[in-house]
C-alpha cells in the first residue's frame, strides 16, 4: 500500500495548515512558541500539525520538544545528528508535512504567530506562496542594512519585486514545496524558485520582534554567502540542463579569438618574415586557445554530471517523533 493511501485510511492528510519550524539552539523559546500558536489556532476550525525540525541542537530544545510532543500530539519532532543547515531543516520538513497550506517560521519568537491568519487568507486568495516582508525590523544594525542590499540586488536579478526575500515567515501551497528542491543555501531563494517555477507569488507586511534569548546566528559571512548564492540560483535556472551552453559558449569565443592571433602572427612570420619571439600578443593567443578548450571540456563534463547525477540527501536523521 502506498504512503499515500496509508495516510488517506488512517485520515492523515485530511491535515488543512502545518507549522513548520526549523530551529538550532532555541531551549528557552520553545514553549512559548507553542503556546502562542496554539493559542491564535485552536479557535480557528482548522485541523493542523506543528513540525519542529532540530538542526543538531547542542542545549536542551530536543527535551522540549520531547515534552511538548508527549503533551500534545500534534507535535512532531525531526531531530539532525548534527548542525545541517536551515535549507536541510526545510527541506526534510517540507517532505514530512501533511497540511494543504504550509507556514514556516523561525523557532526564536521573532516571527509573530498572529499573523498565520493573515497568511493563510492571503493563499486562499489565490497566491501560491506569500512572503512576510518585516517592514518594521528589530535586528542590529548591520543586519538590516545590509538585507536591503541583498533584497535589491536578488530583486533586480530575479524579476520579482519582494522587500524581504529571507523572512522566516511564509506561507505556501503544498504543491509548491513539493516541487521545489531545497538544499545547500537555497532556502533564501525559496520564492525566486517558485515565481521562476509559474506559481503566483505575493507578500505581506509582518510584525517583527527583538529576539528575547540567546543570539543571533547571523554573521558577515552570511552577507557574502547570499550573494554567492544568488550566482548559484541565475546559474542552475538557465543553465542547470544544458551548462555547455554557458562554459561552451565563453570556450568557444576565447578559443576563437586565441586561434585568429596565432592565424595573424603565423602569416605574418611566414609570408612577411616578421620574428615572433618579442610578440606578447602569441603568447596572449596560445593562452586564449588553451582556456577556451579548458572551459569547453568544463562544459562537457558539466553536461556528463547532469546525466548521470541524481542528489542525495545531505543531513542525517537521528530521531522522529
Amino acid at each position: 500500500m502506498l504512503k499515500s493511501e496509508i495516510e488517506s485510511k488512517n485520515g492523515l492528510n485530511n491535515t488543512d495548515l502545518s507549522i513548520l519550524i526549523p530551529l538550532f539552539n532555541e531551549e528557552e523559546s520553545l514553549a512559548e512558541l507553542y503556546e502562542k500558536i496554539t493559542n491564535v489556532l485552536d479557535g480557528s476550525g482548522l485541523c493542523y500539525e506543528i513540525i519542529f525540525v532540530d538542526d543538531g541542537s547542542k542545549d536542551k530544545s530536543y527535551e522540549i520538544l520531547e515534552k511538548l510532543h508527549a503533551r500534545d500530539k500534534r507535535v512532531r519532532v525531526i531531530q539532525f545528528r548534527k548542525n545541517y543547515g536551515k535549507s536541510a531543516a526545510l527541506d526534510c520538513g517540507f517532505k514530512e508535512v501533511r497540511g494543504k497550506i504550509v507556514i514556516t517560521m523561525d523557532g526564536d519568537l521573532q516571527d509573530d504567530p498572529d499573523e498565520i491568519p493573515a497568511l493563510v487568507k492571503k493563499i486562499n486568495e489565490g497566491y501560491d506562496l506569500v512572503s512576510g516582508w518585516k517592514k518594521k525590523r528589530y535586528d542590529p544594525f548591520i543586519k538590516r542594512n545590509s538585507s536591503k542590499i541583498y533584497n535589491l540586488v536578488t530583486s533586480a536579478v530575479s524579476g520579482i519585486r519582494l522587500h524581504d526575500f529571507n523572512c522566516g515567515i511564509k506561507a505556501y501551497r503544498s504543491e509548491v514545496i513539493k516541487e521545489i528542491e531545497v538544499y545547500g543555501q537555497l532556502h533564501r531563494f525559496i520564492p525566486v524558485l517558485a515565481h521562476w517555477q509559474g506559481y503566483r507569488v505575493g507578500e505581506l507586511v509582518v510584525k517583527h520582534h527583538a529576539r528575547k534569548y540567546g543570539k543571533t546566528k547571523f554573521g558577515a559571512f552570511r552577507f557574502i554567502a547570499g550573494f554567492l548564492d544568488l550566482f548559484t540560483v541565475v546559474f542552475l535556472h538557465k543553465f542547470k540542463k544544458r551548462p555547455l551552453h554557458l562554459f561552451g559558449s565563453i570556450g568557444m569565443i576565447l578559443f576563437l579569438l586565441g586561434l585568429a592571433m596565432n592565424g595573424l602572427l603565423a602569416y605574418q612570420r611566414i609570408f612577411e618574415n616578421k620574428y615572433l619571439s618579442n610578440r606578447p600578443l602569441l603568447f596572449l593567443g596560445v593562452l586564449m586557445v588553451i582556456v577556451g578548450i579548458q572551459f569547453i571540456s568544463i562544459g562537457l563534463l558539466g553536461e556528463m554530471i547532469t546525466e548521470t547525477q541524481k542528489r542525495r540527501d545531505d543531513y542525517s536523521v537521528k530521531n522522529i517523533l
